[in-house]
């Protein structure tokens, strides 16, 4: 149990991280990442909270991916249910100020690039199972098992950042770095912590509950 404690906070830990490293890059004010221009995008056309947004998106690709037959771990509840939540506190509290100069809002933009890789390491190694993005994309992967992984991805996020910049969302020089920045910071901070994503061995949800019930009896 001890161990799922802490296995809980490194997850918990890393979906607030993850959360704070979005803000930084909206903020970069330099143009948002493909995803994070759908959840603008959509906020914009229906003022609901960039959080709420991000909420309802998070439900209906995991219900996609529930239909493409992809098992769901606690982690991929726990970032629908929170990921969005943390954003808008974020937003509220004020404490990262929208950049002015286009020089200082591409260093925020790296930073929060860092911010999201080592928040993708905590939320990873804790093994409660994949966002729901990342599942979608791994569904689809299964059912298109001769299209290669990064085409599917590709196509997701071409799609997702069309739809955003057709619903006023910004696109700029950032989007072009999120886009294509994010593989090099993972690999730099994955690196660094000396962690290796194919060691992970994903728990779905009826396994940690299995396995939450196995300890309670010992």
């Amino acid at each position: 149990m001890r161990d799922y404690f802490k296995r809980v906070v490194k997850l918990l830990f890393g979906i607030f991280l993850f959360s704070f490293g979005i803000v930084l890059t909206m903020q970069a004010n330099v143009g948002l990442a493909p995803w994070d221009a759908f959840h603008v995008g959509l906020s914009n056309i229906t003022g609901m909270s960039f959080g709420n947004v991000v909420f309802w998106v998070g439900l209906i690709v995991l219900l996609i991916t529930v239909l493409l037959g992809e098992k769901i771990g606690i982690g991929t509840i726990l970032n629908v249910v929170l990921s969005g939540y943390f954003c808008d506190l974020i937003l509220e509290l004020r404490v990262i100020p929208l950049m002015e100069s286009t020089w200082l809002g591409l260093v925020m933009m790296i930073f929060g690039l860092f911010i999201i890789s080592f928040a993708s390491y905590f939320y990873i190694s804790s093994a409660f199972g994949a966002g729901p993005r990342d599942a979608l994309m791994i569904g689809l992967k299964k059912k298109l098992p001769r299209v290669p992984v990064g085409f599917v991805r590709g196509i997701i996020e071409g799609a997702v950042l069309l739809l955003g910049w057709l619903m006023g969302a910004k696109i700029g020089l950032g989007t072009v770095i999120a886009a294509f920045g994010i593989a090099f910071t993972i690999q730099l901070t994955f690196s660094a912590m000396k962690f290796d994503v194919d060691q992970v061995q994903n728990e779905d949800l009826l396994d940690t509950l299995r396995a939450i019930k196995t300890v309670r009896q010992q």
